[in-house]
């Protein structure tokens, strides 16, 4: 084993962070784990180190075994949450420390689930299995898509039960991110009210993620500015593939433009602008649709709280601040057309380009037609039969005239219809975590200890724009009785 680990974290305020130690448990088992990080992070050299390892691997992965050079600290942040501040923090993780991959590069680990710390505000600071998996196979699902994401390194079960609605069992889940740090981390530092505490932040955090920026005259506007183009590229990535965060408060988006937190999300069967999973987001703030304005929003939170560095005049500040913010929804809409019309193949500039992507996205929405698969049957070199009931939808006459408009605009590209389509299929996934088999694999899991499901789906989600064998039903639209579905925070 060679976990090489710094903790450039606790050079800021103590402050921003607590000592703890994660609670012992009575049967950690390794559940899953993720044997290519590993090697990504160097922390084996070869499989079979990996498998000579797992007893001690699990201690480390539980909390039992402590690391000597690991931090073993939870992070204070603040937070908007639904629009509403409050003081938050790690409130059931703790961050192992900082493995250093090579020279600059730092990828936090952190174990989520791992007990109580002083920010767990009444909670146990614990977590059950299924909603760690989850997150496991979304993160993962999210890498192979090309996303910037947090990443998943394991899931070991602890041997014990935690309550919530139900008796459920424990787990712990091992997740790797360049880094944890938020906006609503810059929240916690601004309402300290001491310009040298949220300077040291700025500072760690550039120096972390943007070190080409360090010796910058104005270091607050260009790290506002190149966080805001992580997240426009971000949201972009979101909206290409259909997902749905589901909680978007300002404590779950992160300054390195990495996906985070992955409790109520899933991806978008049926389109529509308005699609939310969320059981506790009734007013929709965090639909589908919604997720660039509600970045432009969280944005506007991390531009107040820097606003003191921004300039000594309140006023400039906030001018400054406003202008900014103000490019974030004008650069994302001119860059969606973009990447739609990358979806569809087209990369030439056309006055109508706009009105095809729309009139494609309205006959979806009136339709409730799936999104992934509709991209998937354009890709192909002809439309589906109506073999399946799914595939009969196609066969709408105004579906029928758009695409025909379609067709006729590639021809105006310089390369040919082929050339188009694959270009398609290397941006248009052909496999999505279909929902309902991800609750199906989940339940497997916690209920039966069978793995077989989720492991199955990780191998095929691993390679999302391939076609594959047996993998029909991560292709094709959910059957009607399961399309209803709603997700919980897992908390």
């Amino acid at each position: 084993m060679n976990f090489n680990l710094v903790s450039n974290y606790e050079k800021l305020p103590h402050v921003f962070y607590s000592k703890v130690k994660p609670e012992q448990v009575s049967k950690p088992t390794l559940q899953v784990l993720n044997e290519q990080l590993l090697l990504d992070l160097n922390i084996f050299s070869d499989v079979l180190q990996i498998e000579a390892s797992q007893p001690n691997l699990t201690k480390i992965l539980s909390g039992q075994h402590l690391l000597k050079q690991g931090s073993y600290i939870s992070m204070a942040y603040a937070g908007h949450q639904f629009g509403y501040p409050g003081m938050l923090g790690d409130g059931r993780a703790i961050l192992i420390g900082e493995q250093v991959v090579d020279q600059g590069s730092y990828y936090d680990i952190q174990l989520k689930g791992s007990g109580q710390t002083p920010y767990s505000r009444a909670g146990d600071g614990k977590a059950a299995l299924a909603p760690m998996l989850r997150e496991y196979l979304i993160s993962e699902a999210m890498h192979a898509l090309g996303i910037p994401t947090s990443r998943s390194l394991a899931v070991v079960t602890t041997g014990e039960d935690v309550f919530r609605e139900t008796v459920l069992p424990g787990a712990i889940l091992t997740r790797v991110a360049q880094s944890h740090i938020r906006v609503g981390t810059f929240e916690f530092a601004y309402l300290q009210n001491d310009p040298e505490v949220l300077q040291a932040l700025l500072k760690h955090s550039v120096e972390r993620h943007f070190p080409e920026l360090v010796d910058s005259k104005n270091l607050a506007l260009v790290f506002l500015q190149a966080v805001m183009n992580k997240q426009l590229n971000l949201m972009l990535e979101w909206m290409r593939v259909g997902f749905v965060h589901g909680v978007m408060n300002t404590d779950n988006m992160t300054i390195s433009g990495e996906s985070i937190d992955y409790g109520p999300c899933a991806f978008m069967d049926a389109f529509h602008m308005d699609t939310v999973f969320s059981s506790i987001d009734q007013g929709r703030r965090y639909a589908f649709g919604q997720q660039p304005n509600i970045a432009q929003w969280n944005l506007s939170v991390l531009a107040q709280c820097l606003s003191p560095l921004l300039a000594k005049d309140s006023q400039e500040a906030y001018n400054i601040a406003k202008e900014q913010i103000e490019h974030f929804l004008p650069s994302f809409e001119k860059k969606w057309l973009s990447m739609m019309k990358r979806k569809l193949g087209l990369y030439s500039e056309h006055k109508d380009d706009l009105h095809l992507m729309k009139d494609l996205l309205t006959w979806m929405q009136k339709n409730k037609v799936d999104y992934t698969y509709t991209f998937y049957c354009l890709m192909q070199n002809s439309l589906p039969s109506s073999e399946h009931a799914c595939d009969k939808v196609y066969e709408h006459p105004e579906f029928k005239r758009w695409y025909q408009g379609w067709k006729q605009r590639l021809t105006l590209e310089q390369y040919s219809e082929a050339e188009a389509l694959k270009s398609m299929q290397s941006y248009n996934p052909t496999i999505i975590p279909r929902n309902y088999k991800v609750e199906e694999a989940l339940l497997k899991a916690q209920n039966e200890n069978d793995y077989s499901l989720f492991k199955a789906m990780l191998e095929h989600l691993s390679k999302p724009y391939e076609e594959q064998n047996n993998c029909e039903y991560l292709t094709r639209p959910p059957k009607p009785n399961d399309q209803d579905y709603v997700t919980y925070c897992g908390t």
